[in-house]
């Protein structure tokens, strides 16, 4: 096992991007407010002069294996391009145009395909099937940010200024992937003059944090304009690569001005009870009063056990429902805005309807001792807002995070959560050099979750005191409820077993192969079972293989569970709309079947004594 601990990387995980920061009583909210719209794809009307190429669907899905198709049923919702020799494919170019967006969108890749999307038709974020890609990821991979280009340059040095994401997060063909995009735009002076580049703020890709607080110095190979910046540009998407498909295309537009914290007046009070939000202030004696510029938990003479009042004016511009989340490191607080309580405590966060004009602001910070670094500032939000700080500077946590590489095949045993359930308590976590991992559920025999990218963070686990829980770092795919991958069934429509009783259930442990992966053991209904799971070549999913020894004429195993399962050929499967594949290869003749359960959709089969299928993602 080897351990690798990255602090620079950490403390730009906590701050850059959505501005989520850590500290004792800091919340952060997302920019939830905005002017935003998914884009209507019931026809064509939301881009100028599509292309033959272009056409709008109701359901799109890929063929394994062969190249750059995709098909296509009626309907409406998904945007597809398919070009080809009839086809000569075209970028497509909405008839909206952008400065400052979070661009939110589901995608879909055919095999072999490429594609991008610019950003005000100018930055372009590389979209491309890196599916068994197990390389270190270049800029030109899914979800890099493209090279800028010099023709002049010597062959070799044209590329230049492309950003790889931080590591592959990239789904098979046919499946759906989901990227999240804070941008942006280059600001310009009144005469025209660019003073600030552009940014992308975050980007996320299945889940993954993959670019955080890239500067982009001017515009990717292939922009619009010649190479001009300007402060609004189209969305465009690259159509002249391959077969793609988009739904789901959300843009939330920021380009309203920002409230002002005007007027500010302090005055500081000596405390060394817990200070209660209802307290009158007004019959204390102040130890000190006076103007401040801006917030600071340093205003006055005190260091600690003293609580902090600033009131002034919040100059609103814009009429409509902000949010608010108060930093109050080191302490607690209190935040009335036009007269209205929005929290307090040590999670200062809520909501207000407010109206355009100079609206009353009250802010305290309470420090009732000496733990922490006092810090105060409030972040807020609104329609056409992106959320913004001003106030002191926000100290990032200063762990030291705790990762585990899988270079070689890796095991770990811990903890492990599953939103909404119980934690997985006999979770072992099984890491490759081929960049794919998966976690075991050694009290069900199931396996929990899949994941591509990076291995484990273990610091809940081992920073301090702990609490044994470890996290997968890359793009997850779980796999429902933890539920028992084998039982007994009456019949093909009972319910499937809930727990462990009159099962005879025994955990055996795992052995290890040459090299050093596990084969699970438990007894279930008096027969020894077998549970071998292997990373499938180049990386692209998993392969397992059940065998039980004299099992009983009414065992299944339950095989996959979610909203929809649908069989798209012979012993392939896509699963919970298009999340991940299962393909059947020996089920000893048995044959497969879909029905309802508790969960939705279960896909389960009789078990004959070898049962193999594999898991693509």
């Amino acid at each position: 096992m080897v351990l690798k601990s990255s602090q620079n990387n950490f403390r730009s995980r906590s701050w850059i991007g959505f501005l989520c920061a850590c500290g004792a009583g800091l919340v952060m909210a997302r920019p939830v407010h905005a002017q935003e719209g998914r884009l209507p794809l019931q026809d064509l009307s939301s881009f100028k002069n599509a292309g033959s190429s272009w056409q709008i669907a109701g359901d799109v899905s890929a063929v394994l294996g062969k190249a750059n198709t995709l098909k296509t049923a009626p309907g409406a919702g998904v945007l597809v391009n398919l070009p080809g020799k009839k086809r000569h494919g075209q970028d497509l170019f909405s008839s909206l145009e952008h400065g400052d967006i979070d661009l939110e969108l589901d995608y879909m890749m055919a095999q072999g395909s490429n594609s991008g999307i610019y950003l005000q038709g100018r930055y372009e974020l590389q979209l491309l099937d890196s599916w068994g890609t197990t390389a270190a990821p270049r800029s030109g991979d899914n979800g890099g940010i493209y090279e800028r280009w010099n023709d002049s340059m010597p062959e070799g040095q044209k590329g230049y200024q492309g950003y790889a994401p931080r590591q592959n997060a990239s789904k098979a063909p046919g499946l759906w992937q989901h990227l999240k995009v804070s941008f942006q735009a280059p600001r310009f002076d009144a005469a025209g003059q660019k003073i600030e580049n552009a940014r992308i703020i975050r980007a996320e890709l299945n889940g993954v944090v993959i670019h955080e607080n890239v500067e982009l110095m001017g515009p990717t190979r292939g922009s619009i304009g010649g190479g001009d910046e300007k402060p609004l540009g189209p969305l465009r998407i690259q159509g002249d690569h391959g077969a793609v498909a988009f739904r789901n295309i959300s843009i939330r537009q920021f380009a309203q001005a920002r409230p002002e914290l005007t007027g500010l007046q302090y005055s500081v009070y000596k405390f060394k009870e817990r200070f209660k939000p209802d307290t009158d202030l007004s019959k204390e004696k102040a130890e000190a009063t006076g103007a401040a510029a801006a917030l600071s938990a340093n205003a006055g003479p005190l260091s600690k056990e003293y609580v902090l009042q600033y009131k002034g004016t919040l100059r609103v511009q814009q009429a409509g429902e902000y949010n608010f989340a108060l930093n109050t490191q080191g302490g607690g607080g209190l935040l009335k805005v036009n007269n209205q309580p929005v929290g307090g405590g040590n999670n200062v966060r809520g909501k207000a309807q407010l109206p355009a004009g100079d609206l009353p602001v009250e802010i305290i910070y309470a420090r009732t001792g000496d733990w922490g670094v006092p810090s105060l500032g409030l972040f807020m939000a609104g329609p056409g807002i992106r959320e913004f700080y001003t106030g002191d500077a926000v100290t990032p946590d200063q762990t030291d995070p705790i990762l585990v590489d899988a270079s070689s095949n890796t095991i770990l045993r811990s903890f492990m959560d599953v939103p909404g359930q119980p934690k997985v308590v006999h979770a072992v976590s099984v890491g490759s050099p081929d960049k794919v991992h998966y976690t075991y559920d050694m009290d069900k025999g199931m396996l929990v979750q899949v994941w591509r990218g990076n291995f484990l963070e273990t610091t809940p686990m081992w920073h301090e005191r702990g609490n044994g829980t470890a996290r997968p770092q890359g793009a997850l795919q779980r796999f429902g409820t933890p539920f028992f991958t084998l039982g007994r069934l009456s019949g093909e429509q009972a319910a499937w077993v809930a727990d462990s009783t009159g099962t005879g259930y025994r955990p055996k442990g795992y052995v290890l192969d040459e090299q050093d992966r596990p084969t699970f053991r438990y007894q279930i209904y008096g027969s020894a079972v077998t549970d071998a799971i292997r990373v499938t070549e180049n990386g692209r999913g998993i392969h397992r293989e059940i065998t039980v020894a004299g099992p009983a004429a009414d065992l299944y195993a339950k095989l996959a569970e979610g909203d929809q399962i649908d069989m798209i050929e012979k012993d392939l499967y896509v699963i919970d709309g298009k999340a991940w594949y299962l393909q059947l290869q020996d089920a000893g003749g048995a044959r497969p079947l879909v029905r309802n359960g508790a969960k939705g959709k279960e896909l389960v089969v009789p078990v004959r004594g070898r049962l193999s299928y594999s898991i693509l993602f």
